[in-house]
């Protein structure tokens, strides 16, 4: 089938590459023409794991095509995917449709023929009826039809996601359209990957209740290691028991410094928005959300009561800086805000990441970023483990104690055994478990 994607994004470049390595015809539409021109030359704009190769083989195959011209590549189409982006909007914390409606004015005016236009990025209920509206208004003769079809996507492990999905959702209300979804998702039939079809509100909904209910779980979990911390309880251990429960499963039950992302912060707060806005307010969710904006400071102060309550002039060694380990995404990531209430108690920031002190660097001032580990771990007062990249999994700590000036681990995201450190001569301090001093 021939595809249209607007927005060369996370969502839109991935969707559109794996679309083309089924054996679709893709044409990838961004409105940044730099950016359309370093895809067409091979130069990927984000880290995801396997995604160059998979762009160079399948625009050597021909299937696969980058421009900046919408109007023709839509005129061509069987199916557009609009996949821009609907950042929190800034003041009220409504998700941003402004680029959404925008693309759907350009489309009302490129068509050409019968055309299933099909919102892949994430947007509140009511959002696909809108795009038709706005669509009718522009070209009451046009022949189309409106469809939800949110990602599910893992930053890391987006292509594997996409291949070999949980669940595919999609919402409509037109038989045609149905059909020719079902065309587009046909490759995957081998994998048995299980097509879902539902209203497109429903299907719009899904999205956001997923993420909600995932982060609702990160945050019980979190919340559950203070309490462990408090009455000596091992917070793994917690979660490994009550996940063994079919009900329940082990899945968004590690305890951490809090959820990051492009994803679960806007989307919390959308669905709040929404709920709010219709009569029918999700406290839940709204105390998730609050929760876990309060305890990504809080790790900090963790990090202030391992150095003896105080880090002024201190040397802080942070390692990791991407809200999740395989992307360079910074969106929200958990190293910002406690790298700020360390720097607001004086602290000297050293850290170190293996994709994203790029971005970092326009993000975070006042911070000195190094080449590896070690070398921000000299002299250090503390060593502050953020983001669990497998890098980080097997350090030296016989190294760490001789090159720390204060030989201190602290582990927020519990990736090593406290003995483990603690034998070495390094006092750990990890999340919802008892210090083990050395």
């Amino acid at each position: 089938m021939r595809i249209t994607m607007i927005g060369a994004g996370y969502v839109g470049l991935v969707s559109g590459v794996c679309f083309a390595d089924f054996g679709h015809e893709v044409t990838c539409v961004d409105n940044v023409a730099e950016k359309v021109e370093a895809l067409r030359n091979g130069v990927i704009p984000i880290y995801e794991p396997g995604l160059d190769e998979l762009v160079k083989s399948n625009v050597k195959a021909g299937r696969l095509t980058f421009t900046t011209d919408l109007a023709a590549a839509v005129a061509d189409a069987d199916v557009v995917f609009i996949a821009v982006g609907t950042p929190s909007r800034r003041g009220d914390g409504h998700a941003d449709l402004s680029f959404v409606y925008a693309a759907a004015k350009e489309i009302a005016h490129a068509m050409k023929g019968f055309t299933v236009i099909v919102t892949k990025s994430t947007v509140p209920v009511g959002t696909g009826d809108e795009v038709e509206r706005i669509i009718r208004t522009e070209r009451p003769d046009a022949d189309f039809a409106v469809v939800s079809n949110p990602e599910f996507l893992r930053e890391g492990a987006a292509i594997s996601d996409f291949k070999r999905p949980d669940r595919i959702v999609i919402g409509s209300e037109d038989e045609r359209a149905t059909e020719v979804m079902r065309e587009v998702y046909r490759p995957l039939y081998l994998n048995s990957a299980p097509l879902f079809f539902c209203d497109r509100r429903t299907s719009e909904l899904i999205k956001y209740a997923g993420n909600a209910f995932l982060a609702m779980k990160i945050t019980f979990i979190n919340e559950m290691a203070d309490l462990c911390e408090k009455v000596g309880a091992d917070v793994q251990k917690v979660a490994k028991g009550i996940g063994m429960d079919k009900r329940i499963g082990d899945k968004f039950l590690h305890a951490g410094p809090g959820y990051g992302g492009s994803c679960f912060p806007k989307d919390t707060m959308a669905l709040v928005k929404t709920a709010q806005d219709h009569d029918s307010p999700v406290r839940l969710i709204e105390t998730t959300v609050a929760v876990n904006d309060t305890r990504k400071r809080a790790m900090a102060r963790k990090v202030m009561a391992a150095c003896d309550g105080n880090v002024r002039d201190k040397k802080i060694a942070i390692l990791g800086l991407t809200f999740k380990p395989n992307t360079d995404d910074m969106r929200d990531a958990p190293s910002i805000s406690i790298i700020q209430a360390l720097q607001d108690h004086g602290a000297k920031i050293h850290a170190y990441d293996p994709e994203g002190m790029e971005i970092a660097r326009g993000m975070l001032s006042g911070v000195e970023f190094g080449t590896d580990p070690y070398k921000i771990a000299e002299g250090a007062d503390a060593l502050v483990l953020v983001t669990e990249w497998d890098a980080f999994r097997a350090l030296d700590f016989r190294r760490l104690k001789q090159i720390m000036a204060q030989p201190v681990m602290v582990d927020l995201r519990n990736v090593y055994p406290a003995e483990e450190v603690t034998r070495h001569g390094v006092s750990y301090f990890g999340v919802g478990r008892q210090v083990a001093a050395e």
